[in-house]
């Protein structure tokens, strides 16, 4: 089935490549579902940024997109691009081993600090402290569960900058990664990591287009994506059994999805929404937004 899906994966993206072989001089067309997301947001009450991007090219639709949210760990995308980048590069292997600890450096003023296991959204790695993991496992841990222990623990081995300089080279400026996560007595000064709906897809078309690395890391990159088990977002506004590699963020009060979306014309849709508290109401609203944005993305554009 995993071999199935490598290749069902691979035909889509194939169709899709085919299309961008030859740079199009027309312009992508906004999305028709425009009016009505617009009206979704208004309903809603909260602020929301949307960023939509066929992969063909021929529909988009960006509304807020530019607007900085905290990016919660809609981050730890850029950190595992980071992760495998390194690893193409033989500066690391996926099979090296780290310690399990929990403490780190603040970025306020260098003191330490700990993360809090019920902050966080997987209490697996915290029962290997004093083992080691691979990083392999760490960054399945990072992505699929979004542990903020195992990214942390990434971060540190990579080293922050080098996880910025990667997102300025892929273009995606509007993604901030200043710290892990969890840092308090920074989060108290400001100094928080932001994200924009239009960095996320940026560095998510990136991934689709085998230009966030080379095409087997991105593959593996799609593959990690894709077994994300928090999905009552994006998935759940698309029709079951549709193949979604992507990644949420969620802090109080704040609450995002990341989406790589394989359907026949697939696209990546981002969701950023900000002034909900309760986690359901968030999710069936960007679920809405989705929607939307694929039962008006799924025929080709009328020929001018």
């Amino acid at each position: 089935m995993n071999n199935f899906r490598r290749l069902a994966a691979w035909l889509v993206l194939l169709v899709a490549a085919t299309a961008m072989i030859a740079p199009s001089t027309v312009p992508a067309q906004e999305s028709p579902a425009r009016g009505k997301v617009e009206e979704l947001i208004h309903t809603s009450g909260a602020e929301v940024g949307v960023a939509f991007q066929m992969l063909d090219g021929s529909q988009e639709l960006f509304l807020n997109a530019d607007q900085p949210f905290h990016a919660a760990s809609t981050m730890k995308v850029p950190v595992m691009i980071e992760l495998f980048a390194q690893v193409h590069d033989g500066k690391l292997s996926l099979a090296d081993t780290l310690l399990i600890h929990n403490e780190f450096k603040s970025l306020a003023d260098g003191s330490p600090y700990s993360l809090d296991v019920n902050d966080d959204s997987d209490a697996e790695v915290y029962k290997a402290i004093g083992s080691k993991w691979t990083l392999r496992d760490l960054c399945e841990a990072m992505i699929t569960r979004s542990s903020n222990l195992a990214t942390n623990l990434i971060i540190e081995k990579l080293g922050v900058d080098n996880v910025r300089a990667r997102v300025q080279s892929l273009g995606a400026d509007g993604m901030q990664v200043l710290r892990g996560v969890e840092d308090e007595k920074a989060f108290e000064k400001g100094m928080n990591n932001t994200t924009t709906a239009r960095a996320l897809v940026i560095l998510l078309k990136a991934i689709a287009e085998n230009r966030a690395g080379d095409p087997e890391s991105c593959l593996q990159m799609r593959e990690i994506l894709e077994r994300q088990t928090f999905n009552e977002a994006i998935p759940a506004g698309l029709p079951s059994g549709t193949v979604v590699a992507h990644k949420t963020g969620e802090i109080t009060g704040a609450h995002h999805d990341a989406a790589i979306v394989y359907v026949p014309r697939p696209f990546v849709l981002v969701i950023l929404v900000k002034g909900i508290n309760d986690r359901d109401k968030s999710s069936a609203v960007m679920a809405e937004i989705t929607r939307t944005v694929y039962s008006g993305s799924q025929q080709p554009a009328a020929a001018k």
